[in-house]
């Protein structure tokens, strides 16, 4: 990168504390420069990391780290404080490798000045209230400092952390980062508090942070530079819980991020190009035209969002179509589950769509609150599987955490066709609560209608008919199970492929079946092995006299790994398992 003479001297936060205001505020230019080379580059988190470089550059300046307590809440704005805690070759270089290198959440594996691996959101107060009581516990002093972002305040663990902290008689600091946006607009009544204390600039008499016990400080410059170290420096060292609201322009520096915030909350590589991504029917699109048909026969369809729309491509187009027939509920995947099963239970039809790296959230909601009570929800689960997402954003373990869960019944598609039949029993039935693995890959078609009976539970089809060898290969992976049944073909095997559909119980007929010409039975599964769908196969065979193999991800958090790396570790190819098989089959 070209212009940047001032960051390359900046190696460490004690450098910032040596700059002028006005070097500073050059320091800003340039590492807004280095934001952009990356997510340009690689992709990443552009619009609030760009709005919260003069607040990093100040909360270096005037507090100590790592000896005072940085938590970032989420990430998403932690560009800047990484950039200058040594990792810039992360942003500036034009090395794709070295881009890679450094990654885009907090990790204290990287630096001693990041405190936790933190990816979800609503986090760092709980994280920092423990950071503070422990402190005090052992009679030490320095600051902690939790950052939050307006949208994440809508968390509920936000509410907990803050509900907690309020209660420490002692040194403890929320920055409080106000854009007015989460990823897309702001969702609740809490936002109409934080746009009363802008409009007053912070004099309002109602203020959320004041009834819960904080001091409180607001300043309406929060891209000023000089009025944050400013106001940091009055808090500094503070001796009970304190609040600083700064309000600051997401996307700053960057005109079409400022224009577009929720765009360009998030960009793949090469969106500076100004080059148009091509347009295709995907999984989300089908979803949305299945939303929309539902609206335009006045049913009480109603489609629901925890503050991620754009991976679902709820678009603001789609939203507006909808109007009272949607609602994102911010960030709060709890109280979506909950939301989402009364709507059921109450005669509407809720469609609720949730990452699988999120739906973690929801362990006892999804029990307790739609599975217990039998609720006739439909909840859709994105970006499950396999991939080379950072740890915190894994989507390989939700086919145990939902599988498991008595009454809720859990499908995996393997095509369009399978996916929209699905989509219309989830919709149509009463009877049980239904997720739908949504395949993590381009959308696959094969033309012809599927006339499934998924009122039947736990029947499995059997695609090719053979013998000896069995290979069941759950949702998208049925590709595997073709590459792995034309390898046999070639070694004079004809196997039996098959597509199991539900996740959550077997077909036991179909098993025993099996036992009368097969030796062995293979399963194939995009998701973590322990618990999962394979589980259930072997147990079920684990008294009669054939083989199983289980193939899919082992239990552990993997972090940036390309998934063709992740393939061969788990042995998921075609010509690893042909030579498991080799081994296992006689």
């Amino acid at each position: 990168m070209k212009t940047i003479e001032l960051l390359n001297e900046i190696n460490s936060p004690e450098d910032i504390k040596k700059l002028s205001i006005e070097q500073m505020n050059i320091l800003s230019d340039e590492i807004r420069k280095g934001i952009l080379n990356r997510v340009n580059k690689i992709g990443g988190h552009l619009g609030p990391d760009l709005g919260f470089v003069e607040a990093t550059i100040a909360l270096h300046y005037v507090f100590n780290s790592p000896v005072d307590k940085f938590v970032f809440d989420v990430s998403h704005q932690i560009y800047p404080h990484k950039i200058i805690t040594g990792r810039k070759k992360g942003f500036i270089s034009e090395n794709i490798d070295e881009l890679f290198s450094i990654t885009g959440y907090s990790n204290p594996t990287e630096s001693k000045h990041d405190n936790f691996v933190i990816g979800h959101t609503s986090t760092s107060v709980s994280l920092a209230t423990g950071i503070a009581k422990a402190r005090d516990l052992k009679n030490e002093n320095y600051n902690v400092i939790a950052i939050i972002g307006d949208g994440s305040l809508s968390g509920g663990e936000a509410f907990e952390g803050l509900n907690n902290a309020a209660t420490l008689n002692s040194n403890f600091i929320v920055i409080v980062n106000d854009n007015e946006m989460s990823i897309a607009e702001n969702h609740g009544s809490l936002y109409k508090n934080l746009e009363e204390l802008r409009t007053s600039k912070g004099t309002a008499s109602n203020n959320f942070f004041k009834a819960l016990g904080y001091d409180y400080t607001y300043l309406e410059e929060g891209n000023d530079i000089s009025s944050l170290v400013e106001t940091l420096k009055k808090v500094k060292d503070c001796k009970k819980p304190t609040v600083v609201h700064i309000h600051t322009l997401k996307g700053k520096g960057y005109k079409p991020a400022e224009t577009n915030k929720e765009q360009y909350h998030w960009c793949m590589s090469g969106f500076m190009d100004n080059s148009e991504y091509e347009t295709s029917e995907t999984y989300a699109s089908i979803t949305k035209d299945f939303i929309l048909d539902k609206k335009s026969k006045n049913e009480p369809v109603i489609a629901i969002a925890a503050a991620t729309p754009g991976i679902f491509e709820f678009d603001s187009e789609f939203r507006n179509k909808l109007g009272k027939n949607y609602t994102d509920v911010a960030i709060a995947e709890e109280h979506a589950v909950a939301y989402t099963s009364a709507l059921a239970k109450n005669g509407a039809k809720p469609i609720l769509s949730l990452m699988s790296s999120f739906i973690q959230r929801t362990y006892d909601q999804l029990s307790q609150d739609l599975a217990l009570n039998n609720s006739p929800a439909v909840i859709l689960v994105y970006w499950g599987g396999i991939s080379p997402m950072d740890a915190t954003h894994t989507g390989v373990f939700d086919i145990p955490l939902i599988s498991n869960i008595p009454n809720i019944v859990y499908l995996a598609p393997s095509n369009k066709e399978e996916y929209l039949a699905m989509l219309n029993y989830a919709y149509d039935q009463n009877e049980h609560p239904v997720a739908i693995r949504v395949p993590f890959y381009p959308l696959i078609s094969t033309g012809q209608k599927d006339s499934t009976d998924y009122s039947v539970l736990n029947k499995s089809k059997t695609v090719i008919k053979g013998k000896d060898i069995a290979i069941i290969a759950v949702g998208h992976f049925m590709n595997i199970g073709y590459e792995i049944v034309e390898g046999l073909k070639e070694k004079g095997i004809n196997p039996t492929l098959i597509n199991p559909k539900f996740l959550t119980g077997i077909d036991e007929a179909l098993l025993n079946d099996l036992i009368n010409d097969h030796k062995l039975v293979i399963t194939l599964e995009d998701g973590v092995l322990d618990g999962g769908y394979g589980e259930k196969i072997s147990r079920f065979y684990s008294n009669k006299n054939i083989k199983v193999l289980n193939y899919g991800a082992q239990k552990e958090f993997t972090d940036r790994i390309p998934a063709e790396v992740l393939y061969e570790n788990y042995h998921l190819t075609k010509d690893l398992i042909l030579k498991d098989i080799e081994k296992n089959y006689d």
